[in-house]
């Protein structure tokens, strides 16, 4: 994706985006099942208006079953090119708690609505990943797991593939964490490329009102998700790891996931603006 111009990433409105949804409505084990396929559904109708967000699944997955695509959008703000932020955000990892999917897409919606977070940015967003799961082909999975470099899960395939044809300076992860009443920030990050992280990637007033619990894990070669090909990539990235509590109301946790996402993204680019003096 990198170096492409929004038109010509721009697929047209096609059943596949309506398949994604309808599968997703028809499992009976998935948490809102019926509300995520219809917000996914409605967001692929609204970013068909957008300048700047555009759907464009990955796929197919080849799990020899009816054709299933992986949803993606991306944003490209005002003047995107080949040196822009790059940034992945994955939620969705397991589908019997979707509500990391839907504050995801609520922050997606938001951007198509109102893209108000800065230029020179290039964003993916991978609302739910455990697709087989969703469909109810391949459930019991533990995908955030994955080492991304020797996975056998079609979705991580293709998060792999997509990985390193876009170059991403960072990954960003959406997860639910039970037992505890605070979220939780693990930012991940190789040592052997990272002494000690360089900036702040984050601060407690991204979370205001809500308590925050930070954790940092230096790994000399990290073995799972995405950071397992970090020696691959053009840019050694790192992982921010974001879990919030199973406690929460859904839609609270929708509303926050959008809420601290989209100001880690300003406060990302500023950091790398004002250091670069763009």
């Amino acid at each position: 994706m990198i170096g492409s111009t929004p038109n010509s990433v721009k697929p047209s409105r096609s059943s596949r985006f309506a398949a994604v949804a309808r599968n997703a409505s028809l499992v009976p084990d998935s948490s809102l099942p019926a509300v995520f396929g219809e917000q996914l559904a409605d967001l692929y109708d609204l970013v068909q208006q957008s300048e700047y967000v555009f759907g464009s699944p990955l796929g197919p997955l080849e799990a020899g079953q009816p054709t299933l695509f992986l949803p993606r959008f991306v944003y490209f703000g005002p003047h995107t090119s080949e040196v822009s932020l790059r940034l992945a955000f994955t939620a969705g990892l397991d589908h019997r708690d979707l509500r990391s999917t839907l504050g995801l897409l609520h922050l997606v919606e938001q951007l198509a609505l109102k893209p108000d977070i800065g230029q020179r940015l290039n964003l993916s967003f991978f609302p739910v990943v455990d697709i087989l799961g969703l469909a109810g082909i391949a459930p019991g999975r533990t995908l955030a797991a994955s080492n991304w470099a020797r996975t056998i899960e079609p979705e991580i395939n293709l998060l792999e593939q997509d990985a390193r044809l876009t170059g991403y300076h960072g990954f960003v992860r959406v997860e639910t964490v039970r037992g505890q009443d605070v979220a939780t920030v693990r930012l991940r990050y190789s040592a052997s490329d990272y002494p000690t992280p360089e900036v702040e990637l984050v601060s407690s007033d991204d979370f205001e009102p809500y308590a925050v619990r930070w954790e940092t894990d230096a790994e000399r070669v990290p073995t799972d998700g995405p950071l397992s090909i970090a020696g691959d990539l053009p840019v050694p990235p790192f992982e921010l790891v974001v879990r919030l509590p199973a406690s929460w109301p859904t839609e609270q946790y929708r509303e926050v996931t959008a809420l601290i996402l989209k100001r880690f993204i300003v406060r990302y680019r500023g950091i790398l603006a004002y250091g670069q003096h763009l």
